[in-house]
This record gives structure tokens, C-alpha cells and sequence, in this order.
């Protein structure tokens, strides 16, 4: 039966459905290797004990009831205090707006911006950009980008395209990639963004970007993480965050998420944010507020979080490579910030041991899974090109005694192509 033009046309999840063939081979006994989940195994990476003891106390004392639609102001002030202390961010509590994590700000923020047919600038491979340029009828404005400048867009990308765009969608430590955005061209983007507002008059939408950050804790060795308001001034007129909880304590299913943007913008976001009720609940609401305020505890916290998630990253970059010296055919690109790592496989138009050749990136999917019972999320589920054998590949399910395990697995695999 026919439903709206909306429900008929989106596209599923990539991911969802390389789950459910996981699941079924897990239900069926093998012993997958996966490593497609972007969330946490909580008996691998807890949440911080001092958040628990907070989550657990505001229960007891009964905080049960709506918050309100912006977030408790005791929240909207720790956060305020948080990114200011950490990050050097300057904001007020009517600039900050709490949600259930950041899927529900993503699209509040799009529908607070972009109307039908506009234009919308992102790269790929990126998280979801395509799916929400498609829930609001805008116009997509893809941009490729390649392995080498780290899978991240550059200004002279963005540049050609920018005459007439509402928003420039950026994530950085970016999900599918593991990768950020160096300084000089996010500043090269913030000032391609002020120079064509300065064009537009008082009457004209402006230029917006959307900067999400949620993994912006969790960098690696020299790796700096950098946003737009910090290195421009003026851009705080034009930049709406995205941040949270869920990857900077590992924290996914706890859904306390904010953004951060001009007043008149969150305003709207609000309001629309009010018919979804996708608020975080306020028992979380009320213990992140009181763990914002704990600096020593958090220092503590990520310093173990981000040298756990840091090793498994780095450990199976150097298996990648000590394949790839062995004449295999991968690839990886060093890590440098969040739980992923980009992985490369270009095995099309080798033949399986049964004499079967691997057509399609999908058919190398299917053979990592099948033969090396290793499940990596393709860059194609994220927007890239059907063919391109680069692949997603997350550690916050990874035991690090499996590693090993799984490359030996993975190294037999390989071998049976030819």
C-alpha cells in the first residue's frame, strides 16, 4: 500500500542489514570478529563509576518527571562550564540545547535550517549526512573525499559549491574514518563560510555550519582536535555543535546529548525539539550535571578510557601493515582520534578457492565475513562509492586478546584468494 514520498524513498541502513547477516551467523554458532558496532561493550569500556553513582542516586530521589524542553538549567550550566574549561568555548545557557544524544539535534538542526531545495554541502564517506539532506527535501552537494587527505574535505572542495548552500555539514573526529580536520583548512573553510555571508544581504538565509564533535575527546598521540568558534571568532554566528556524553564516556545509551549555537537558532531548535520529545531523561539529566563538575574524575577517566581505545587502534593498524608488507592486499591509515580505524581491502577480481571470483566490493564484504568471519562496516553504507574498498572499522567491542586471534583468521582468509 502506498505511504508517504518520504517513507517509499529512504534508504535503509547499510549497517543494519550487515548486522542482521552477523546476528544470523552468530545464531547459527560461528565465532564472528566484529568489529562494525559504533557504540560500547560496557563490560569492556563502563561508563565512569561517579556518572553510575549519579545516574543511580537521581532515580532514587525520584527525578522522574519531563525536564524541561531546552534541558534542566543545571545542566545547561555544567556544560557551559565543561566545554569551557576543556575546550575553551565560550557559552551561555540559553545558547545550549540538551536532547537525547545527537541524532535528535542533527535533525532538529536541519529542520531549523534547511527548507526544500536547498543546498547542502558534506563529504563522503560521513555518518548519515545523505539520509537527513533526504528528510528534508534538500539538495545534496557531494563531496568525494580521499584516502589522501585522510577522508576529509578540503576548502578547495567546498569552495566551487558554496554560492548558494545553507549548510556545510563537518564532523570531526570524524565516524566512518577514525580521522580530523587539520587547522589550517578548517580556518581555510571558516573563512570561505564568513566571505560569502559578507555577500549575502539582511534579507538572504546565510551560510551555517554544522560541526559535530562528539568524539572530540578521544584523540591520539600529536592529534589536536580544532572547531570553528576557536579559531574564528565571527563564526560563532554561524556554527551549531553537536556534542555530548555518549563517546567522551562512553556513555551511548545514557542519550544526554547538546548543541551549542546562537540564541535565536537553539530557540528554534527548541521549539521544534518540544514536538519530538526527544529530551534526555532527567534522572541522566541531573547526574551528567553533577559529573560535569567532577574535572579530576573526568581527567582520570578519559586518560584510561582514551589509552585502552588507543592501543586496540594501534595494534591492529600494525597487523594491517604487516599484511600489507606481506604482499597482501590492505591497507589502513593510521590512526588519530575516535574508536575507528580506516581499513582497506581491494580484493575484486580475485577468485575464491572454489573458483568463484569477487565481482563487486559486496562480494568482498561477504568473503571477509564468510572466510575470515571478520564483519567491517564498507564506506559505501556511509555514502561513498559502491566500489570503494575502504571499510569502517570499530574498537568499542574489541578484547584485545582476540586480536591476534582474529588476524590469524583473517591471514587464512587472504590466502585462499588468488
Amino acid at each position: 500500500m502506498k505511504l508517504s514520498q518520504l517513507a517509499e524513498t529512504l534508504i535503509g541502513s547499510e549497517i543494519v542489514k550487515l548486522g542482521n547477516a552477523i546476528s544470523e551467523r552468530v545464531r547459527n554458532g560461528e565465532k564472528i570478529y566484529n568489529f562494525t558496532i559504533g557504540d560500547f561493550d560496557p563490560n569492556i569500556f563502563p561508563i565512569p563509576k561517579e556518572l553510575e553513582d549519579e545516574i543511580i542516586k537521581a532515580y532514587k530521589n525520584h527525578y522522574t518527571n519531563y525536564p524541561p524542553a531546552d534541558g534542566i538549567v543545571e545542566l545547561r550550566s555544567a556544560v557551559s562550564s565543561f566545554l569551557k574549561d576543556w575546550e575553551g568555548l565560550d557559552y551561555a545557557s540559553n545558547e545550549i540545547l540538551i536532547a537525547s544524544g545527537g541524532r535528535p539535534l542533527i535533525y532538529t538542526i536541519f529542520k531549523t535550517i534547511v527548507d526544500e531545495g536547498d543546498k547542502v554541502i558534506y563529504a563522503t564517506p560521513s555518518w548519515n549526512n545523505n539520509h537527513y539532506v533526504h528528510m528534508t527535501e534538500g539538495v545534496h552537494c557531494k563531496i568525494e573525499a580521499t584516502p589522501e587527505n585522510n577522508f576529509m574535505p578540503l576548502a578547495s572542495d567546498i569552495a566551487p559549491h558554496i554560492a548558494g548552500a545553507t549548510l556545510i555539514c563537518l564532523c570531526s573526529p570524524q565516524n566512518p574514518t577514525g580521522t580530523t580536520l587539520q587547522k589550517d583548512e578548517l580556518a581555510k573553510i571558516c573563512d570561505l563560510v564568513l566571505e560569502e555571508n559578507k555577500k549575502r544581504g539582511d534579507n538572504e538565509k546565510k551560510l551555517y555550519v554544522m560541526y559535530d564533535q562528539m568524539y572530540w575527546t578521544l584523540t591520539y598521540a600529536s592529534t589536536v582536535h580544532y572547531n570553528p568558534v576557536s579559531l574564528r571568532a565571527e563564526m560563532k554566528e554561524y556554527t551549531v555543535f553537536v556534542d555530548g556524553i555518549s563517546k567522551a564516556f562512553a556513555a551511548t545509551g545514557v542519550r544526554v546529548g547538546w548543541s551549542l549555537g546562537p540564541a535565536f537558532i537553539i530557540n528554534k531548535m527548541k521549539a521544534i525539539l518540544s514536538h519530538l520529545g526527544a529530551w534526555a531523561p532527567m534522572a541522566e539529566q541531573k547526574a551528567t550535571a553533577n559529573f560535569l563538575h567532577q574535572k579530576e574524575s573526568i581527567q582520570k577517566y578519559l586518560t584510561h578510557f582514551k589509552s585502552e581505545v588507543e592501543e586496540r587502534l594501534r595494534k591492529i593498524f600494525e597487523g594491517f601493515i604487516d599484511l600489507k608488507n606481506s604482499g597482501f592486499a590492505v591497507d589502513a591509515v593510521s590512526p588519530q582520534a575516535a574508536i575507528y580505524l580506516t581499513v582497506k581491502f581491494e580484493l575484486t577480481g580475485k577468485k575464491t578457492n572454489n573458483g568463484k571470483v569477487l565481482e563487486k566490493q559486496s562480494d568482498v564484504t561477504d568473503y571477509l565475513l564468510s572466510e575470515g568471519k571478520l564483519a567491517v562496516v564498507p564506506f559505501y553504507a556511509f555514502g561513498a562509492d559502491k566500489e570503494s574498498p575502504w571499510y569502517r572499522l570499530s574498537v568499542g567491542t574489541c578484547k584485545k586478546e582476540e586480536i591476534n586471534e582474529m588476524f590469524g583468521k583473517l591471514e587464512e582468509a587472504l590466502n585462499k584468494l588468488y
